[in-house]
């Protein structure tokens, strides 16, 4: 299977009944047999609109039963599939419609005034097509016809994704039929995925986690996929038990949601019959503070597996393995389907506990960056694509990440990664999020500071924190000043945008001056 119709149409001979979607809310179900099906009348429906082979096909969706039917359908009939982020910015949309050729784009109705704005600032036309949960598309009238549209291969384009732009406008990754099976395969193989396991998918399908993790892996391997339209702490183990889920692609964010209202969930985890089915959690998108990790198996009583995955590899290219074989808490664990090296500023293979740039090469792998040559140029070289990733391996050739090299603080000439205060601060009960970063200043070059979200009840102190930090990363790399907030800025992940933080201290002491 080396392309996504393959997948679909597999499943739909070998085992036709066999569910591959459920959407809890409306009850909606879809087997691979009627998933073969919607493929092909959407394949119909895109050649009415007269789109020809690799034209680009958007959306503006929550996750759900028509978005996951648009989501492969458009891909399995050999267009291209663009995912808009539905909590970005203006700017941003503006900036993925316009830059990706777009030349239709579905759009739910809770998003119709939001794209009406970005609309509005394009001056291509796009065609809209409105879908809601309970019809689906609104499908035009026919603008045209398109016949002999080929069945993709494994080369041809299926996905293209934008990143996440922390700093400054995404950039539009390019990724391949053979890259998306590639990821779901990954995932199968390191955790060991039957056709018998079920996901909970509540990342959203517009971020690479979702889509290639908890989608890519059970079309895969003819598992199935429960997918509710967004993330409710409070449905999450409902859904869970409900489903008979075995696993889940979560992030650090919703396991701290989660840690947070443990306690009044009607679950006695590690022993109840209701959770029985569900094996194990895994951790990707951002670094999870070894804390967390320990506290998430002493309360749930479950695996947590950290991953490391990103948009340019379609998904996870390294993961701890299921137990018993062992993990290691702050590493993203070994490599799996690709090669994964950490190299120093030569390229030169780094020494086990160096610290360099991880660098990949494997079929999951973007194949360029769309209408950006030097930013291509600049990523992939001789078949390595430079992450910008900064970390190092154990002599057990575990991955450990450190930072980002943009992230990094150097203060007075000295390397400090903003994850060694980022663990430090989340081991303190009253911290629900964190972030260290640098800001400039004129003696030292840069000056480490942090910004938290407490847990609500909690109260904590400015000098409290400091003196903590201390005690755990010296007096030299503690944060000089810690700033409180209601919430940190976040892509689509829950990834905490560390760069746009400066802005926010600043505009925060603006107004308190």
């Amino acid at each position: 299977m080396e392309t996504v119709r393959a997948c679909i149409e597999q499943h739909a001979g070998a085992t036709p009944e066999r569910p591959f979607l459920i959407a809890p809310e409306s009850g909606q179900t879809l087997s691979f047999i009627q998933l073969k099906d919607a493929v092909d009348d959407l394949g119909g429906r895109l050649d009415q609109l007269g789109l020809a082979q690799g034209a680009k096909v958007a959306f503006l969706l929550n996750n759900g039963y028509w978005t996951l039917r648009l989501f492969l359908g458009v891909m399995a009939n050999n267009r291209i599939i663009v995912p808009l982020n539905a909590v970005a910015g203006s700017v941003q949309l503006v900036h993925v419609l316009d830059h990706s050729d777009s030349e239709v784009v579905f759009v739910a109705p809770e998003y119709r005034d939001k794209l009406a704005e970005v609309m509005a600032r394009i001056k291509c036309p796009i065609r809209v097509v409105e879908v809601t949960d309970d019809k689906g598309p609104d499908w035009p009238a026919a603008g045209g016809s398109v016949t002999s549209v080929a069945a993709p291969t494994s080369r041809d384009t299926a996905l293209l994704l934008y990143t996440s732009g922390s700093t400054g406008l995404p950039k539009g990754a390019m990724i391949s039929h053979r890259a998306v099976v590639s990821g779901g395969r990954n995932v199968v193989e390191g955790h060991r995925l039957t056709a018998d396991d079920r996901a909970l998918c509540v990342l959203p399908v517009y971020h690479i986690n979702g889509a290639m993790v908890t989608v890519s892996a059970p079309l895969y391997s003819g598992g199935s996929v429960v997918m509710p339209k967004r993330f409710s702490a409070t449905d999450y183990w409902r859904l869970v038990a409900e489903n008979h889920c075995t696993w889940s692609s979560i992030v650090p964010t919703i396991i701290k949601y989660l840690l947070d209202r443990a306690d009044r969930e009607p679950y006695r985890f590690g022993n109840d019959q209701r959770l029985a089915a569900f094996r194990f959690a895994r951790s990707a998108s951002a670094p999870l503070a070894a804390v967390t990790l320990e506290q998430w198996e002493q309360v749930f009583r479950l695996p947590m597996i950290e991953t490391l995955g990103l948009t340019e590899t379609a998904g996870t290219v390294a993961s701890n393995p299921l137990p018993p074989a062992p993990r290691k808490p702050g590493s993203v664990g070994l490599p799996y389907g690709n090669e994964i090296m950490i190299v120093d500023e030569q390229d030169m293979e780094c020494a086990p506990q160096q610290v360099g740039e991880l660098i990949i090469r494997g079929g999951n792998l973007l194949d360029f960056y769309y209408k950006n040559p030097e930013a291509t140029e600049a990523s992939i070289r001789d078949g390595w694509f430079y992450t910008g990733d900064l970390g190092k391996k154990d002599g057990d050739g575990y991955i450990f990440i450190t930072g980002r090299s943009k992230e990094l603080i150097i203060r007075g000439g000295e390397n400090i990664a903003p994850r060694e205060i980022d663990d430090v601060l989340y081991r303190h009960e009253a911290i629900l999020e964190a972030a260290a970063v640098g800001v400039d200043d004129e003696n030292y070059g840069q000056e480490v500071v942090a910004c938290v979200v407490l847990r609500d009840g909690y109260e904590c102190s400015q000098d409290e924190l400091k003196v903590f930090c201390e005690s755990g990363v010296g007096r030299y790399k503690a944060p000089k000043s810690i700033y409180f907030f209601d919430d940190l800025p976040k892509g689509p992940s829950g990834k905490i945008l560390r760069l746009s933080l400066p802005a926010l201290i600043a505009k925060l002491l603006a107004k308190n001056s």
